[in-house]
Parts: structure tokens; sequence; C-alpha cells
């Protein structure tokens, strides 16, 4: 027992440690359990955890601040495993197309979507990108995420994926927030590739020795899709990301089951995303694998598309999920995760106990931060969300509002909410 404390949080009536041994995301059945601790007491020093237990047992610790929760609910802080988050623009004018029925791939092909958001990434300023980032990252905050993953994909040329990546890890020494790069260079067919796919992947591979030299991502990423990249090329491109020295993801069967779920599973990717379409037999295949199932509602629900992600199927045959924001500007513009989660229990009909495990250790183990971040452990780094609820089942149930009452990075707190006379 530790006698001082920097910071000590009392009287919490729900402390979600998530904290369950196992050193690896939780898969199956295990995601319905949530270890917790009922009037529970978390201490902070020098931005570390350095006591977990009850409020009784706490009471002999001497701090210099003590917050009374009141009975409020207590997590980790959230992680956000698929986002977007540097990007030129907004694409608000695509709105009347979509309420016209034009499909995703449609507006693509007009030069729009992906293609329109590239345009306005090439254009803008290293600056700009940066100062536009710190505003959606302190946004993301304030919805209870600490942890995330950003993906460039918007360049789809050297100098302009190169321009992202750096601003990427620029905005994670300007920011609170843990960034974790991507490189998603192979995120659409450029127009002046269209005719030649493969000599534009080729341009992307060359781009790797010198991503890795200058440590700007950890992970390399494309679009399997109609359209997009077929499963042979986009197999062959991750081969060669890995031989690289990068651990890979993929963007997969989003739209149509084209079996990138199951080649993900073959090059073992460490995670596979959308999964929309993806087979019968590409979820069998997931739920026997190391593949974490990254799932994106929000992209779904934004779309006016009906068929969701078969969660209930990955989960219930032994697969490991988790949900993103899938932030970005043109499918899933929005920072709100708590609206992500409200949709995961009505549309992927996933528990709450499966969804908080899913927005924390599991989402922390798709972007290799299992280690980090996503639970509560004496020794690790202090990233805590204290929520205006006084129980976890709330949060997913009461959908469309923020319950973030204080968040803390790092045992510093960089997010409260104010009333409106304060």
């Amino acid at each position: 027992m530790i006698n001082n404390a920097d910071l000590l949080l009392t009287n919490i009536g729900q402390l979600l440690t998530m904290d369950d041994g196992l050193n690896r995301a939780k898969r199956g059945e295990e995601m319905n359990k949530l270890p917790l601790i009922e009037n529970g007491a978390i201490a902070i020093t020098d931005g570390e955890i350095s006591f977990i237990g009850s409020s009784d047992e706490a009471k002999s610790i001497l701090a210099k601040e003590v917050i009374n929760c009141d009975g409020k609910l207590v997590t980790p802080g959230l992680v956000d495993p698929h986002t977007h988050l540097v990007f030129g623009g907004s694409r608000e004018h695509e709105i009347s197309l979509k309420q016209q029925g034009v499909s995703y791939l449609d507006i693509l092909k007009q030069g729009g979507g992906i293609l329109s958001t590239v345009r306005e990434t090439r254009n803008a300023s290293e600056q700009s990108l940066i100062d536009k980032g710190l505003f959606h990252l302190d946004r993301l905050f304030s919805y209870g995420i600490t942890t995330l993953e950003a993906k460039s994909g918007y360049g789809l040329d050297k100098e302009t994926e190169l321009k992202q990546l750096k601003v990427i890890k620029e905005l994670h020494k300007q920011h609170d927030m843990d960034l974790v790069p991507t490189f998603l260079g192979a995120h659409a067919i450029p127009e002046e590739y269209k005719q030649n796919p493969d000599a534009f992947l080729l341009e992307m591979l060359n781009l790797l020795p010198l991503i890795k030299e200058q440590q700007l991502a950890e992970f390399v990423d494309i679009f399997c899709e109609t359209g997009v990249f077929t499963v042979e090329q986009s197999k062959q491109f991750l081969l060669k990301a890995k031989d690289a020295g990068f651990q890979v993801k993929i963007h997969a069967d989003e739209i149509d089951p084209l079996g990138g779920t199951e080649m993900a599973v073959e090059v073992d990717a460490i995670s596979a995303e959308h999964l929309v379409g993806a087979s019968d037999y590409g979820i069998e295949k997931l739920a026997a694998s190391n593949t974490i199932a990254v799932l994106l509602p929000g992209t779904t629900f934004y779309l006016g598309k009906e068929q969701f992600a078969r969660a209930r199927d990955m989960i219930d045959q032994g697969g490991a999920v988790t949900i993103s924001t899938d932030f970005n500007p043109g499918s899933s513009p929005t920072e709100n995760i708590q609206f992500i989660m409200n949709l995961a229990m009505l549309k992927l009909k996933m528990t709450p106990e499966e969804i908080w495990n899913a927005v924390t250790t599991n989402a922390a183990y798709a972007i290799n931060r299992g280690n980090k971040a996503g639970k509560l452990i004496v020794g690790r780094q202090a990233d805590i969300v204290l929520w205006d609820a006084t129980n976890y089942h709330y949060v997913p149930y009461h959908y469309g509002v923020n319950h973030v009452q204080r968040v803390f990075k790092n045992g510093k707190m960089v997010y409260e909410r104010r009333n409106l006379c304060d």
C-alpha cells in the first residue's frame, strides 16, 4: 500500500479495470466478462497508476488532490483503432448525391469520395493539416479517447503521403493524445494510374524504406475492394510490406465479399477492418486466427446501408472484435466513439460487456498497444475516464450525447466538461 499520491479518485461506483490477466485480445465468450471493482478507488503518482482497490483500502493514502467521484463510473481511456485523422477540406457537398441514392463507388468514379479529399490534402500546407489535426484531437479527447491509430492515404503520391505521416508524427509530439501511425498509401487508385494500378502499388512500396528509416509508420494498410485493389494485389502488397519490417492491416470486404477477410488471416494481419461483406468462411477463418476484427458501424450508418458487419457471428464463433469511429471526411465524419458504442449495441447486437472490451483492451491490441493502453494496472500510464453515469450499461444505452465528465492522460486532466454558467 502506498502512503502518498498526486491524485486520488475515490468513491467510484464502478471501476472497470479491464485487467483480465490476459496478454492478448479477448475472444468469444471472454468478451462478455468485465473485471470490475464496486466502490473503488485509484491513485496516480508521477503520471502512473500507483494504487487500485476499494475506497475503504484507500483511506490511508495521502494525496495532493482528492476527487470524490460520487458513485460514478471510471474506466480506462478509450482506444480508437481506425481513424483517418489527417486530411484537407471536407465533403459535405456529397450529401445531396448520397440523398439521391448515388453509391460510394459511383461518387468515387465521378472524382469525388477519396479522390476529392486527395486533391484538398495535396494542396494543404503541413501547418494547416497540423492545426486541423489538433482541433480534431481535442474533440476526440472530449469523448474519452486517449489513444488512437491514424492512417495516411489521402496523398496517393510520394510527397503527400510523406507529408501526412510527418503531420501525424508532429501531432504526436504536440498533443497529449497517443497516436499510432499507419501508412495507407494504397487507399485508392489515383487518376493518373487508373490504367496501371500495379505501377502505383510499386511506387507506394518504394516508399517503405524511407518510412522505416524516418520511423513514420508502424503499420501498412491497403484498401481491398471492388474498383480499388484485388485480393491478389493486396496480398502481394502486404507480404512485401511485412518483408520490409512492418506489421500489416487491411480494409477488407467493406462492400463486396471478395475474400479479403480470408486473405487477412493468411498473411497474419494484426487486424482486418470493415468486414461488412465477410463470408461465412471468412468469419470462420477469422475466429480461428490471431487477426482482430475492427468493425466500423458508423460508416455503415452514415452510408445508409441496411447490412451491418456480423459481429454476433464473429464473437459467437470465438473471434476477437473491436469497434472504431473510422473518423474520416467522407463516410464517417464523427469523433464520437460513444455513438459508435450505441450502434454496436443496436445494430451489431453486441452486449454492453462486449462493447466495453471492444473500445478498451481489444482496441489496444489491434494497434499493438495492449501492454500500454486499454487497462488500468498499477505501474501503467494513468489514462482514465470519469463518466457522468453510475454504471457501465448506461453509456451504450443513452445515445447521442457525451457522457464524459473528466479525462486524464498520463495523470494530467486534459478534458473537463463545464457547466453552461461556468
